[in-house]
């Protein structure tokens, strides 16, 4: 499912750094930055 510019984004959850799970529908109202790493911890 592609968002468009302006949409909100679907709802999903991540696994943080110390497996914590975060889902960004606990973040509503918030700003919220997604970072991630492609070849992070994958040796490459």
């Amino acid at each position: 499912m592609a968002v468009e510019v302006g949409q909100q984004a679907p709802d999903f959850t991540l696994m943080d750094g110390d497996r914590q799970e975060h889902r960004l529908g606990d973040y509503r109202g918030q700003t919220v930055v997604v970072a991630w790493y492609v070849l992070a911890f994958t040796g490459g």
